[in-house]
């Protein structure tokens, strides 16, 4: 399909990079899981999921975009329904960064966990609306969702890594220096 040829180096880049922090996303994790944080958990739910939910998303539309489709309706409604159903959980992310007790989100927190990703999302679902009539545009808005989506979890890895290592592994070795108990 024309249009689709031109945009195929950006999701194969994309899309590995993606994948790769995806994996690296998992080792983190691993190492993090032999000395869990207090409320692990929850805080997972709020932070860490989202990441790897949003890297998920922008390998799943690099995949997508890859498809051989003759028209590009049937991608629309694909990369359409990866937006709405992103939009849907960042609220739901939004609620639970505001339900967890162990950390108290500041801006950065709720713009890059919370209000980028939503918009990221609404500029997918928004742009499978304009593809039929605009199918330049409505690439180029893919396209932008989905280098968002992948800047905002390279971010919120980044947040969430140096949040442990920084924070909640330095107060957990001062509680061994000092003898108390986790």
């Amino acid at each position: 399909m024309p249009g689709f040829d031109e945009w195929e180096s950006f999701y194969v880049i994309v899309g590995a990079a993606a994948g790769a922090l995806i994996g690296l996303q998992f080792v983190v994790m691993t190492l993090v899981a032999e000395r869990p944080p207090p409320r692990a958990a929850e805080t997972g739910a709020a932070f860490s999921t989202p990441t790897i939910v949003h890297f998920s998303a922008a390998l799943l539309v690099s995949s997508l975009m890859r498809v051989p489709f003759h028209t590009i309706a049937p991608a629309a409604v694909l990369w359409g329904l990866v937006g709405v159903s992103g939009a849907a959980y960042s609220a739901l992310v939004v609620r639970r960064m505001a339900k967890q007790p162990a950390y108290k989100p500041d801006l950065a927190d709720w713009l890059c966990f919370a209000f980028l990703p939503f918009v990221g999302y609404v500029i997918l679902a928004a742009s499978a609306f304009e593809a039929s009539s605009h199918p330049e545009e409505a690439l180029l808005a893919v396209g932008a969702s989905t280098l968002l989506l992948l800047f905002m979890g390279i971010h919120n890895a980044w947040d969430s890594v140096a949040y442990l290592v920084y924070v909640s592994m330095r107060r957990s070795g001062s509680d061994r220096s000092s003898g108390k108990d986790e």
